[in-house]
């Protein structure tokens, strides 16, 4: 009796030490874009009619560290009135607020970020990366090696070390922060599984999806790298949502990132 009241006893030591090590989630302003042609991304749907991205950034406050997921558009951009034309002018990119103001007006600074967690290396989602010299990136090894073959690749400071994931990784060691590989938009894109205490469980997408439509009829943008891989990522997401009773957060559908707290209010 003794030693199945000691088990227990430990089975809730180890699950109150999960529950505790994750502290808050921050949803950070990262820019938006501006797109001509929704069709760009969902083919042979809505062709020629614009449509307008959100794109967040997240930072993660856990007893070891601090993980900072995705860099979004450059902070630069907020200086300019135009915004930035990219895509051979098929997306205008706006910031309204730095990244780097978001964090010193929540107290971090960019030395505190023990882990950059990239969902993959579009600039959107990378614009910002040498920020953190001192950071570890944690980003796919196959997406690694594609984006040094793209003419355009990442700004990565010299200084920062890189871990080259070769599928999922729980970052804490106690499951409350997991990478999940989800290739098919990009070779290595990933997403990321959060537990929080009190909010539950959230599946940050990357760009696995850029929009509920795009979810509900699970659509694969002409540019995805893969749409077999893209597909099965999707229904990988799918599967983790209903086994987790987790909730999907679309980082580049605007009217849902509408519903959600920025920073400096947070998710716990």
């Amino acid at each position: 009796m003794k030693i199945v009241l000691t088990a227990a006893l430990l089975a809730i030591a180890v699950v109150a030490s999960a529950q505790g090590g994750i502290e808050r989630l921050y949803v950070l302003d990262c820019g938006i874009n501006q797109a001509k042609d929704q069709a760009r991304w969902s083919p042979g749907v809505n062709e020629g009619k614009p449509i307008e991205f959100s794109d967040n950034c997240y930072l993660i406050r856990h007893a070891k560290g601090v993980l900072l997921w995705d860099t979004g558009i450059p902070d630069a951009v907020a200086g300019m009135a135009e915004g930035m034309v990219v895509a051979n002018g098929a997306i205008t990119q706006r910031r309204t607020k730095t990244l780097a103001a978001q964090l010193t007006e929540i107290g971090v600074k960019p030395a505190d970020v023990t882990y950059l967690a990239i969902s993959h290396t579009h600039g959107d989602h990378v614009g910002n990366v040498a920020l953190f010299p001192a950071s570890t990136v944690l980003i796919q090894g196959a997406e690694y090696e594609w984006a040094m073959t793209q003419t355009i690749k990442p700004g990565f400071a010299a200084t920062q070390k890189f871990d080259k994931l070769t599928g999922d990784r729980d970052v804490f060691g106690d499951g409350s922060v997991t990478i999940l590989s989800t290739p098919g938009h990009t070779p290595g894109h990933q997403s990321l599984l959060v537990k929080l205490p009190k909010t539950g469980a959230i599946i940050l997408s990357g760009d696995a999806v850029h929009f509920k439509d795009n979810w509900d009829h699970k659509r694969v943008p002409s540019m995805n790298t893969s749409r077999e891989q893209s597909v099965a990522s999707m229904q990988r997401i799918a599967t983790l949502m209903e086994e987790r009773k987790a909730q999907l957060w679309i980082n580049h559908d605007k009217p849902q990132s509408a519903q959600l707290r920025y920073a400096p209010a947070y998710y716990e």
